[in-house]
């Protein structure tokens, strides 16, 4: 990438200014002297508004997509590469010198490398809070991992989807693994937590929380209080920013 020419990254979202990315690249391009990159939130209320950044920015390499735009934004691309193609999601866009838009998903990356380290042998079970963008992502790595998985879902309208009342104790003894993929609990809303029956959770469950702000959520310390193994998103959203920075930097 040239570092003497001006380059405009960015999130792409709705309701943004909690953001992490701005922050972290910001801080990046400081850190490697990228005096000429710049990290901007685009904060639209319809992804309708999407073409005009695409138009009005002279500068733009490539973004970030946050929610509730990993899906919707799929139909103004040119081209996905095959993970985010199977996925249905994307989260990150690079821009390429012809001006056509390719679409990735780096959360299956962030994911799996943020949550390995801490899978146990009997963790073969896997329940997916939330059926959005991000959602799909964590579905394809648990897949990758063979973990068997089932989407909790306030309106379930699959087989694959179950509704927040079939979590019996039975089924949470069943499913060890239980990963939140919603909003809820993110500051300032920090009372918030999925509706869940945190009294069947024991110290065999790993409970993960796509959520980063505050640290330890509410949905976390439940678990943590049941003696689950906890892990917030901050470590995934750090390797899925590193991933994009990757891709924007490939040559092809």
């Amino acid at each position: 990438m040239d570092e003497k020419k001006n380059k405009i990254f960015g999130l792409l979202g709705k309701n943004i200014s909690y953001s992490f990315s701005r922050g972290y690249f910001s801080d990046k391009f400081k850190d490697l002297g990228l005096e000429n990159h710049h990290y901007k939130n685009f904060d639209i209320p319809e992804i309708s508004d999407f073409p005009s950044i695409i138009k009005n920015e002279t500068f733009l390499s490539g973004m970030n997509v946050t929610i509730p735009y990993k899906e919707a934004v799929i139909p103004y691309l040119h081209k996905l590469d095959k993970t985010a193609k199977k996925i249905g999601a994307a989260n990150t866009i690079k821009i390429t010198k012809k001006g056509n838009l390719k679409g990735y998903n780096t959360d299956v990356v962030g994911f799996e490398q943020s949550i390995l380290p801490f899978i146990k042998k009997h963790h073969t079970h896997a329940l997916i809070l939330g059926t959005g963008g991000a959602s799909k992502a964590i579905a394809y790595a648990l897949e990758k991992n063979n973990i068997k998985y089932k989407f909790v879902s306030r309106k379930p309208s699959s087989k694959k989807e179950i509704s927040y009342d079939d979590l019996s104790e039975k089924k949470l003894h069943k499913y060890q693994i239980i990963i939140n993929c919603t909003p809820l609990g993110t500051s300032p809303n920090t009372h918030l937590c999925p509706n869940i029956p945190y009294q069947f959770l024991t110290n065999q469950h790993l409970l993960f929380d796509l959520v980063y702000n505050p640290e330890v959520s509410t949905f976390l310390s439940k678990g943590l209080a049941q003696g689950a193994a906890i892990k917030n998103g901050y470590q995934m959203l750090e390797l899925q920013a590193e991933e994009s920075w990757r891709i924007w930097n490939e040559t092809k």
